[in-house]
């Protein structure tokens, strides 16, 4: 099964492994026997059910909107997860390992009409065929699902990368060759305090420069400050 390569803001490479298909379709039979036992129970309290308008209208209103969306309302609300996927350790999660948005859930939820009921399993095969094991609504939503534990590694994954901006371009070409071991020096100078912080980041910044070969009119901290950015940048895009 492929895995997908996530770089953390500490710029440890981690694999998540897509929830192969059995696992998603026993976690969706486990959501359709909950479902099940829900309408009985719904069914057995009608009985006793006046049969007003008002009375019929909030029967029908707690009977359909939960079965019709229950997968969106667990996953919007448990972290990409039904109480089937939670048996089967499974979660949903953005393609890059982020927590996906409203936007995303409500995406993949509105396509499971096409997915599977339309086409008559049109998702299962795009799920076989896919490198991600993703249904038509994970492929458009851009979300994925997968297996719990890996998810826990990589909880902080791209989040950590939001201070590069979305369209951002990469100064140095040069920060691509730099080591992991390099970059830890950089941060480790741009977080010291006192007095010495200036001459420190001096002297680290010349010999980067001319190390690099890098002649430059940005002052030497924000001179570090780009070269970690484009590190990052760099690492990220050669997932």
């Amino acid at each position: 099964m492929a895995n997908t390569t996530i770089i953390t803001g500490q710029y440890v490479q981690i694999n998540q492994t897509p929830a192969s298909v059995g696992e998603r379709i026993i976690a969706r039979l486990i959501d359709m026997a909950i479902i099940i036992l829900y309408l009985l129970a719904i069914f057995s309290f009608a009985r006793n059910v006046p049969t007003l308008p008002v009375y019929l209208a909030c029967y029908y209103l707690i009977t359909i909107l939960p079965v019709l969306c229950y997968s969106l309302l667990f996953e919007v609300f448990n972290h990409g997860q039904s109480i089937g996927k939670m048996i089967m350790n499974i979660r949903v999660v953005m393609a890059d390992g982020s927590s996906p948005t409203f936007g995303a859930y409500l995406l993949r939820w509105l396509l499971y009409l096409i997915d599977f009921t339309i086409t008559g399993g049109l998702g299962l095969i795009f799920m076989l065929m896919t490198k991600k094991s993703q249904r038509i609504g994970d492929l458009a939503a851009g979300t994925m699902v997968i297996k719990l534990n890996d998810y826990r590694k990589i909880k902080v994954s791209l989040d950590e990368y939001s201070h590069l901006e979305a369209n951002y371009h990469p100064v140095f070409p040069q920060a691509g060759d730099l080591s992991l071991e390099q970059i830890n020096v950089i941060e480790k100078a741009l977080s010291v305090d006192g007095k010495e912080r200036y001459n420190y980041i001096g002297q680290l910044s010349g010999k980067i420069k001319e190390l690099l070969r890098i002649n430059t009119q940005l002052s030497d901290e924000k001179f570090l400050e780009t070269l970690v950015k484009d590190y990052q940048y760099y690492a990220y895009v050669d997932i």
